[in-house]
C-alpha cells in the first residue's frame, strides 16, 4: 500500500458485514480497502498480492477460522500486516486464542463506525493497546495460564518492568512518559526492549505474556477503563 493511505483487507464470510466495513473505511481519506475474502483460506494469497497494512479478520468462519488464519499468516509471511479479529462477543475464548496467536486486537461487529476507524489507525500506530480494558479483562481470565515464573528469565531491567506494568494497565507511550517523567523517545526505547526480550510481536502480545506469566495480576492491571 502507498505511504499516504492505510490498506485494509476484509475477511468475513458474511457479504453484508464486508460491505458495511468497506463503506465505513472508504469514507476516510487515509484508509483504503485493498481486497476482500470470505474465508481464512484466501488470506495468504490476498496478503501476498495486495500487501495490506491491516487485516480485519472474522474469528469464526466455516473452513479456516480467524485463529488458524492468523497463526498461518504470522508464521509464514515476511513483515505481516497487523491483524484485528472481528467478533460478536468480546468475552469469547476464540478472541483470546486469536490474540495469543498474534492478533493485535479485536473489534465487535456492533462497534460504531468511529471505533472501527480508530481501531485501524491504533494498531498501525502501535503506541497503545486497542480497547485496553477489554483486552485486560480477557487476559486476566487466563492469568497464570503459562505458569507463574513472573518473567524472571526475560532479563527485564527495573525500568523495563515498570514500563511493562504500565503497558498492561492500558497506558499509551505518551501517558507512560508523563507518568514516569521520561522523554517519549526514551519510553519508545524501553517498550522496544521489552518486546524484544519477551519475543513479542507488539504490545498486545507483551501484555498477554505479562498476565499469563503472573508478572501482572488482574488487580494490578485494573488501572484504566
Amino acid at each position: 500500500m502507498d505511504g499516504n493511505r492505510i490498506g485494509v483487507l476484509l475477511v468475513d464470510d458474511e457479504q453484508l458485514v464486508r460491505t458495511g466495513l468497506r463503506a465505513i473505511l472508504e469514507s476516510e481519506p487515509d484508509l483504503a480497502v485493498v481486497g476482500e475474502a470470505a474465508d481464512g483460506a484466501e488470506v495468504p494469497g490476498l496478503v501476498a498480492r495486495h500487501r495490506p497494512d491491516v487485516v480485519l479478520m472474522d474469528v469464526r468462519m466455516p473452513s479456516v477460522d480467524g485463529i488458524r488464519a492468523t497463526e498461518h499468516l504470522l508464521s509464514t509471511t515476511d513483515r505481516p500486516p497487523k491483524i484485528v479479529v472481528v467478533t460478536t462477543f468480546e468475552n469469547d475464548d476464540y478472541v483470546y486464542d486469536a490474540l495469543r496467536a498474534g492478533a493485535s486486537g479485536f473489534l465487535l461487529k456492533r462497534a460504531r463506525p468511529e471505533e472501527i476507524v480508530s481501531a485501524v489507525r491504533t494498531v498501525v500506530g502501535g503506541d497503545s493497546l486497542l480497547f485496553p480494558a477489554a483486552i485486560r479483562r480477557l487476559a486476566a481470565r487466563h492469568s497464570g495460564r503459562a505458569g507463574r515464573d513472573g518473567l524472571r528469565g526475560a532479563g527485564l531491567t527495573e525500568r523495563e518492568s515498570e514500563v511493562l506494568r504500565l503497558m498492561a494497565s492500558g497506558l499509551s507511550n505518551v501517558e507512560i512518559a508523563e507518568r514516569l517523567f521520561l522523554g517519549l523517545q526514551t519510553v519508545k526505547t524501553h517498550v522496544g526492549n521489552v518486546l524484544a526480550k519477551l519475543g513479542a510481536r507488539d504490545r498486545t502480545q507483551a501484555v498477554i505474556e505479562a498476565y499469563e506469566s503472573g508478572f501482572v495480576s488482574p488487580s494490578e492491571g485494573a488501572g484504566r477503563s
